[in-house]
């Protein structure tokens, strides 16, 4: 896969699951986000046992929780998506005296807001407990291991690998911009901003044909080489297994109850 890329979300450590192969902890986060999904949502206290189970691997895996919290803000438009739902879904109203004023909400929309933010928040804190522990190289390699189609695998990988090239030309088109006195200031600077993105495209576009031809020439056919084998013993699978398979048995327990 060649050499590896850090990232503002990895946390580097030597906890438990820091060293736990990386398909596994791919593995045991889909499994966790499936089971939270399928709980029914009039269960509210299953979520609660969820964000405790999360919290635990949080613990084990040394995670502060200002670093988990700070990184869930990435699901602030989902915030204000479901706010807006009480207020415009259809169905049943139940009223609420807020300063004097009388609000109708929809009971059918407050049980969806309730949803999207219970599995959302759970799914998402899921997502950067792995990114937090893995880093993105062994993310690659586990999805590898875990049988991913390989042109989707090295379509990550391109991605993972040229971003931060694009964006150091991009911060370099800015810096040209301002040593000539340009700043973007109103709306009669966006022609000269979309200039830029249409030069930054082109550029791009021309450094991926560049480095295509010089995969080519190196005898690329199709499919990138493996630096390092991944597996995993019974024992790692078993300590993985350990955050689904609970909530799986909270998913049952809201099902029957």
């Amino acid at each position: 896969m060649g050499a590896g890329h850090a990232h503002k979300l990895y946390r580097p450590g030597n906890s438990p699951v820091h060293e736990l192969p990386p398909h596994c902890k791919l593995a045991a986060t889909f499994g966790f986000v499936i089971v939270v999904v399928s709980t029914p949502r009039e269960a509210v206290w299953a979520f609660g046992l969820y964000a405790l189970l999360i919290a635990a691997a949080a613990a084990v895996a040394r995670i502060p929780a200002g670093f988990l919290l700070r990184r869930l803000l990435i699901e602030v438009p989902f915030v204000a998506f479901a706010v807006l739902m009480p207020f415009v879904a259809q169905g049943e109203q139940v009223s609420l005296h807020v300063g004097g004023l009388e609000i109708s909400l929809s009971v059918s929309g407050l049980w969806g807001a309730w949803n999207v933010l219970a599995k959302g928040t759970l799914g998402v804190a899921a997502s950067v407990l792995l990114a937090s522990t893995t880093e993105l190289r062994a993310l690659l390699l586990g999805l590898q291991r875990l049988k991913l189609p390989p042109l989707l695998v090295q379509i990550a990988s391109f991605m993972i690998r040229y971003g931060d090239v694009i964006s150091d030309e991009l911060r370099r088109m800015s810096i040209a911009r301002r040593s000539r006195g340009f700043e973007a200031r109103g709306i009669r600077h966006w022609g000269v901003l979309a200039k830029t993105a249409g030069a930054l495209f082109i550029r791009s576009y021309e450094r991926g044909e560049r480095v295509y031809l010089a995969m080519v020439s190196r005898g690329y056919a199709g499919s990138m080489p493996v630096i390092d084998e991944v597996t995993a013993t019974r024992t790692q699978w078993a300590y993985a297994a350990a955050l689904p398979v609970t909530a799986l048995a909270v998913c049952l327990i809201g099902w029957t109850l």
